[in-house]
């Protein structure tokens, strides 16, 4: 079993950065799959980036690719999320999630454990 603990949202201005933590508890953070997902008011959880256990793949939304990049440290037990040129319709929970499965790792249903969320919002 893993607790998530996300960190790092904020307000920020259009073509702003920020960096988005996840720590995790635990000694098996480095056999997981890593997830970050976000959810809009009044719209479903919608997958960003993942990363399976090694940094060996890496997947991204259409919408962040190229401008987000989600790392991970294992001996640290940390996952981020490096988030620049934010735009307005990035305001959201981000929510880091967990999982043993390689495979469906942009379905929500895929992941066992999960964050609280940490909010981002960005004014245009």
């Amino acid at each position: 079993q893993v607790q998530l603990v996300e960190s790092g949202g904020g307000l920020v201005q259009a073509g702003d950065s920020l960096r988005l933590s996840c720590a995790a508890s635990g000694r098996t953070f480095s056999r997981y799959t890593m997830g970050w997902f976000r959810q809009a008011p009044g719209k479903e959880r919608e997958f960003v980036a993942a990363i399976t256990w090694n940094g060996g793949s890496i997947y991204y939304a259409d919408s962040v690719k190229g401008r987000f990049t989600i790392s991970r440290d294992n001996a640290k037990n940390t996952l981020y999320l490096q988030m620049n040129s934010l735009k307005p319709e990035d305001t959201a929970v981000y929510y880091c999630a967990a999982t043993m499965s390689g495979t469906y790792v942009a379905a929500a249903r895929t992941y066992d454990y999960w964050g609280q969320g940490t909010q981002v919002t960005v004014s245009s």
